[in-house]
């Protein structure tokens, strides 16, 4: 660990200090964690306005939560300070001109690399105030992709695909945050259904520039010519490990993984895909799924609720409600910590569920959950969820 009197990390902090005086701090990033508690994995700092004054909004990232603390900056620095000379052994500085990367080696000798930072990316200095912005607008991609013009604005057409694409990265980025994906090493990524490559390019894109981690992040694509149009905007833009190939979720074999997406996946393929996710051992599963149609004909509802599913449009709801809490209880069977909630309509489809599902870091007693599970299917009769029998292979 660097001491008090180390140039190189002294320079550093100086660094740190400048851009507190200066206003001009997009984040730190502190990595590499090497103290006492084994449960915690990084911090993250960003300046923030409380009640009119300025403020460091700490986030200490855990195997399975996360705290958020706030410090006056001074106070902020001080710690900063204690902590390189302790805990971290890597430290990452954005500020609004420069991006600097602090290394500290076993032997604890410390190097310091820098970097032009990214010009025009946003930073937010109000606390639930401005909205904030996981991807930032003038980013190539988006031009390439059709999302902003040649003068990098947004295409009033796409408004809602840019809306899209930062709930997306929202999701992900506290899903990472509390996911026992590895930190040091290159992420796995594949999202099935990639199609025009939008949240795919978008999520490379947020680990490569935003975070700065190294990824490899695959998109499996069923039409083979927007497969070549997205492998061949990646060549132009020159966006190491992220390609795009031809197939399916059912012909994709299953391989190690940290992150599987799969938005829009119909019917049972949502069911391949998390079990594909679940096999191939993913930290973090984002699906969105439509078109329940293999529990609706096994359902027998009671004579109690005839009277309300008389009406089709409450049949369907009630087999989508059945089919995807089964599939978030059969998750949670499996290790995975889940929740079900509202997204952002996609392109094809009003409906606007996802299922995300975070890897527990220590197992848990599922003998209650797979009692849940069968309660139900013999409530309404079913005799077979896809999930499930995929699972049970």
């Amino acid at each position: 660990m660097p001491k008090a009197n180390d140039s190189t990390a002294q320079d550093f902090l100086q660094q740190v200090s400048a851009s507190l005086e200066q206003k001009n701090l997009v984040k730190l990033l502190l990595g590499k964690y090497r103290g006492s508690d084994k449960e915690l994995q990084r911090l993250t700092m960003r300046p923030i306005t409380l009640r009119n004054e300025a403020a460091i909004s700490c986030v200490y990232t855990y195997k399975t939560n996360t705290i958020t603390k706030n410090f006056p900056p001074a106070e902020a620095l001080t710690l900063i300070t204690e902590l390189l000379q302790s805990d971290f052994k890597s430290a990452h500085l954005h500020t609004d001109t420069v991006e600097t990367q602090l290394n500290i080696s076993k032997k604890g000798k410390a190097s310091i690399s820098s970097h032009k930072a990214q010009q025009n990316a946003p930073s937010s200095q109000q606390h639930n105030r401005e909205k904030k912005r996981y991807i930032d607008i003038k980013r190539p991609f988006l031009t390439a992709l059709g999302v902003t013009d040649q003068q990098q604005q947004l295409i009033p057409s796409m408004s809602r695909k840019w809306k899209q694409i930062n709930k997306f990265i929202e999701v992900f980025s506290q899903a990472l945050d509390s996911s026992p994906a590895p930190k040091d090493t290159a992420l796995q990524v594949v999202d099935f259904g990639s199609g025009k490559g939008y949240l795919t390019f978008a999520i490379h894109d947020y680990l490569r520039h935003s975070l700065g981690n190294p990824c490899l992040v695959t998109g499996v694509e069923l039409r083979q010519e927007l497969a070549d149009l997205c492998n061949n905007t990646a060549k132009k833009l020159e966006q190491t490990g992220l390609e795009f190939v031809c197939g399916d979720v059912k012909t994709h074999a299953p391989s190690h993984t940290d992150v599987m997406i799969a938005l829009h996946a119909c019917d049972t393929a949502t069911d391949y895909a998390i079990n594909y996710g679940i096999q191939a051992g993913a930290s973090i599963i984002m699906c969105s799924p439509c078109c329940h149609k293999q529990i609706r004909p096994q359902m027998q509802s009671p004579a109690l609720f005839k009277p309300m599913l008389q009406y089709g449009v409450h049949l369907g709801q009630e087999a989508e409600m059945v089919t995807d809490s089964l599939r978030a209880l059969l998750l949670e069977a499996h290790g995975y910590s889940t929740k079900v909630f509202e997204f952002i309509s996609l392109e094809h489809t009003n409906k606007n569920k996802m299922i995300l599902a975070v890897k527990r870091t220590t197992p848990v007693d599922n003998s209650e959950v797979l009692q849940q599970i069968a309660a139900i299917k013999e409530f309404y009769g079913i005799s077979e969820h896809c999930l499930e029998s995929l699972l049970a292979q």
